[in-house]
């Protein structure tokens, strides 16, 4: 592993709008554990899937030295599939269950090889991402967004590569089992490249890695000494704008002086030609030899203004602008007292059996309220949430809603129609908008120009979610209650913050579904709530 590494050289890919990602990146990483940090949209994601060779740049060369597995941000798992599919570990745990059974097929034997300790070592796998208790023959669509993406976690892991990809690996993960994703990140020795915006997670890395279109910029050391480095850069940055500014000001200063001085000279000196009484062609010859000066001074005083202005131009394209992001949201007012929902006795069954306690959950809303629900991976909170939303029917217990529209901001993202553009997608929501204000709309979730064109299949993670939300919280009627389940998952910590402002200034009732208690604090909530052993408990 000590040898492993990936290098690129005059990298270039462009989306199919023609719209340029990379233009001549080159980079070399070695056996570290590299962070990998950008603006979403910027590319991160695309860089690993050409790095896994899932995409193919349009110029350029990638090599990597040792085996390589690749855990993508959107995991496309059909829900049919079980977790020994995923795992890569099928064939084999088959056929050991039917000679188990009494098979005794050389069929099943070649299956086997000499793997037949295979299901413990399987088993003890799923065991270090927290997932003792899920069966091999579990189905997908029955484990909760965190068990799947640390399924995902399992079987990479159980590859033992020697370079380890991951994009955004803690997206869904509860706090116990971000815990054991940071054990392992720290005890790997290999190559190790993630794409993530996860602090705690960054902090961990060997180095920092900051994407930008034709460069990839590297910081030893984690999280904390990359923000550090940056604040410095940008303040000399900066600073180093400022002097320029000051200095392309002086220069144009200076070339309005300096004509101004020679235009002096040229009048004072036909003043004097003429009261001398030289010849013409005398006074001919020390006109021109004037005007040649003045031609050069002032040549010289534009060239040095051109430069001035060059190198502040060239100072401005350094510093790391922050995109102007609003997610300003409808306004909406519920008065205190108002009932928005009432679960009384909710229940619902997984494979037969009952999700929740035998008595089911009791929740009420009313008013503005902000409510938070923890707990861990597959306790039924995305479950709870679509309940709240009337996603999903209880197949027991009572429901009553208020007035005023329930929006709901499914952890899965699946609301948007894969194939239509950003655009198309965002119209079919906002139908008493125009055109012109869904532009103006998306502009301000960063969809401009021919970024709304783009299908949502084409979009990064956390510009998927961008519009999302853009496409939930905006279709009309404005919603009274809003049902967000891991709503900073993917988005970079700008975003975050922006979500923070809004959420604080809405004025409906909130219930939100996080594992973020830094954003659950930032956003006001007014009840805290825990989904344990099918129980709804106050914390």
């Amino acid at each position: 592993m000590a040898l492993a590494h990936v290098r690129a050289s005059h990298l270039c890919f462009a989306w199919p709008d023609g719209t340029p990602v990379f233009d001549d990146l080159s980079f070399t990483l070695s056996a570290q554990r590299t962070g990998l940090v950008a603006p979403n949209g910027a590319g991160k994601s695309s860089l690993l899937r050409l790095l896994a060779g899932q995409l193919a740049p349009a110029a350029g060369r990638i090599e990597l030295a040792g085996t390589l597995a690749y855990l993508p941000q959107q995991l496309s798992l059909s829900g049919a599939l079980r977790v020994v599919d995923v795992l890569g570990v099928a064939p084999a745990i088959d056929a050991l269950t039917a000679i188990n059974a009494g098979g005794m097929d050389q069929v099943l034997f070649d299956a086997v090889g000499n793997d037949w300790d295979l299901e413990n070592r399987t088993r003890l796998n799923l065991a270090r991402f927290g997932l003792e208790h899920i069966a091999l023959d579990r189905r997908l669509e029955t484990l909760s967004g965190g068990e799947v993406m640390a399924v995902g976690l399992a079987a990479q892991w159980l590859k033992a590569p020697d370079i380890l990809l991951l994009d955004e690996p803690s997206n869904h993960l509860d706090s116990d089992a971000r815990a054991l994703l940071y054990r392992l990140v720290e005890k790997w020795s290999g190559c190790l490249i993630v794409a993530s915006h996860d602090r705690a997670l960054l902090e961990r890395m060997d180095q920092i890695a900051e994407l930008d279109r034709s460069a990839l910029r590297l910081y030893g050391g984690g999280f904390s000494f990359y923000e550090a480095a940056v604040r410095i850069e940008a303040e000399a940055m900066e600073q180093d704008v400022r002097n320029l500014r000051q200095a392309a000001k002086r220069e144009q200063h200076e070339r309005k002086q300096a004509h101004e001085r020679a235009e002096r000279r040229a009048g004072n000196a036909n003043r004097n030609q003429h009261s001398a009484g030289l010849p013409r062609i005398v006074a001919g010859n020390r006109k021109r030899a004037a005007q040649v000066s003045a031609g050069r001074s002032d040549e010289l005083h534009a060239a040095r203004a051109i430069d001035a202005k060059q190198r502040l131009a060239d100072a401005r394209l350094r510093l790391r602008e922050v995109p102007d992001l609003s997610m300003a949201l409808p306004a909406t007012q519920v008065p205190a007292q108002r009932l928005v929902f009432r679960g009384e006795g909710l229940q619902v069954m997984r494979e037969g059996r009952p999700l929740f306690a035998p008595e089911g959950v009791d929740l009420q809303i009313r008013g503005p309220e902000r409510i938070a629900i923890g707990g861990a991976n597959g306790a039924g909170k995305s479950t709870l949430a679509r309940l709240i939303s009337g996603d999903i029917a209880p197949h027991a217990g009572r429901l009553q809603r208020g007035e005023g529209r329930t929006a709901l901001l499914s952890q899965r993202l699946d609301a948007l129609a894969p194939h239509d553009t950003v655009a198309g997608n965002f119209a079919a929501q906002t139908t008493e908008l125009s055109d012109v204000e869904r532009a103006q709309l998306l502009a301000r979730w960063l969809f401009r120009g021919p970024r709304m064109h783009l299908p949502v299949a084409a979009l990064s993670g956390g510009e998927r979610l961008r519009a999302c939300l853009a496409c939930v919280l905006h279709a009309t009627p404005a919603p009274h209650l809003l049902v967000l389940d891991e709503p900073t998952n993917n988005l970079d910590l700008t975003a975050v913050r922006e979500l923070e402002n809004a959420l604080r200034a809405y004025r409906g009732a909130l219930v939100l579904v996080s594992h973020d208690d830094a954003f659950i604090d930032a956003v006001d909530v007014t009840l805290r709530l825990t989904l344990t052993e099918g129980r709804l408990l106050e914390r």
